[in-house]
């Protein structure tokens, strides 16, 4: 254990307060991440199957139009920040 110096004092810890981004979620944020997530696995499970037409269609729809709107989605009733 240390010690204090005589006539010297620790300094007081400043805590970080909580910083309101405004990014609330919700329910049908989880919904949609994982029907995302359920959509890329079975683009991938169908691309190693050697499916041409089907795994790019999976593939896109996860990445550029589920995952994007579980983030972009937010809840009408609350205010921003839950």
């Amino acid at each position: 254990m240390s010690k204090v110096a005589a006539g010297k004092t620790k300094a007081p810890r400043k805590t970080l307060a909580g910083t309101d981004l405004g990014f609330s979620w919700g329910l049908w944020n989880n919904v949609l991440l994982g029907l995302g997530v359920a959509t890329l696995v079975m683009g991938y499970v169908a691309l190693s199957r050697g499916s041409t037409t089907m795994a790019p269609v999976l593939l896109v729809a996860g990445y550029c139009i589920l995952i994007p709107a579980s983030l972009l989605i937010r809840a009408r009733n609350r205010t921003a920040g839950e």
